[in-house]
């Protein structure tokens, strides 16, 4: 019992466009008594639990402000390097071995991946609440939500 009343403080933490496994359950039984309906009305029924679910435009654009920024800034310096390193070869200024080139640049192109994620986890899913400017605290609190599914989806399957 003490479970339950846990997954109901857990639901009072989800955000709106957040799926929970409760709701999940309430919804398909009403779904044996949709098929009886005329087509429309049990298309409109499957669609309001995805429009339930779906990313508040406000938060959507600023997630992808979020990982322009992130993902935008290593990925013109992993493409300057090339720039940079064909500039340093032909005018000569100093020996560049091809390895230095390729390593520095993966590494930009490395962290411009990294980037997408931090963009997407560091943006407030709160659609109140613009946060922090990096994010770190909302970082935190979104990963601690993403284990947290992983794991009871991982526990229920």
């Amino acid at each position: 019992m003490g479970s339950k009343s846990n997954d109901k403080s857990t639901d009072a933490d989800r955000l709106p466009f957040e799926p929970s496994s409760n709701r999940k359950k309430t919804e398909k039984k009403p779904a044996p008594a949709a098929t009886s309906r005329p087509a429309s009305s049990s298309s409109a029924a499957k669609r309001s639990p995805s429009a339930n679910s779906a990313i508040p435009e406000v938060v959507s654009r600023r997630m992808i402000r979020r990982m322009a920024l992130f993902c935008g800034v290593p990925t013109v310096l992993g493409i300057s390097t090339f720039i940079v390193s064909y500039v340093v070869v032909t005018q000569e200024l100093f020996k560049l071995p091809p390895t230095a080139v390729l390593l520095v640049s993966l590494g930009f192109f490395g962290l411009g991946v990294v980037g997408l994620s931090y963009g997407v986890l560091s943006a407030s899913w709160d659609e109140d609440s613009a946060g922090s400017r990096l994010g770190w605290g909302e970082f935190r609190l979104n990963f601690g939500r993403m284990t947290e599914a992983w794991r009871s989806s991982k526990k229920s399957s």
